[in-house]
């Protein structure tokens, strides 16, 4: 898949699955962008990994079912990201 491919499928994922997972994440365009591809990138090795057995670098398709497959691998990004740049409520 080409990288413009990529960042329209990353623009759609990204935007959707931030509407989907609550509460609120920073981040503008760009940032969207972003958690999208690498959603897609998760998402579509998660399924190689489901189908094949095996674990392998691949994105998902620029198709309805690759586009659930991206939202699904975005809104993980998202869950990730959050628990990386969670602070601490001790003081």
């Amino acid at each position: 898949m080409n990288i413009i491919a990529w960042i329209v499928l990353g623009l759609i994922a990204g935007a959707i699955g931030k509407a989907i997972y609550p509460g609120r994440q920073g981040g503008g365009i760009i940032a969207t962008m972003i958690l999208g591809i690498v959603g897609a990138f998760v998402g579509g090795t998660l399924v190689t990994l489901l189908q094949t057995g095996t674990l392998q670098l691949t994105t998902a398709t620029l198709s309805p079912i690759g586009l659930v497959v991206a939202i699904i691998g975005a809104i993980i990004a998202i869950f990730l990201w959050g628990l990386m740049t969670r602070r601490s409520t001790i003081d």
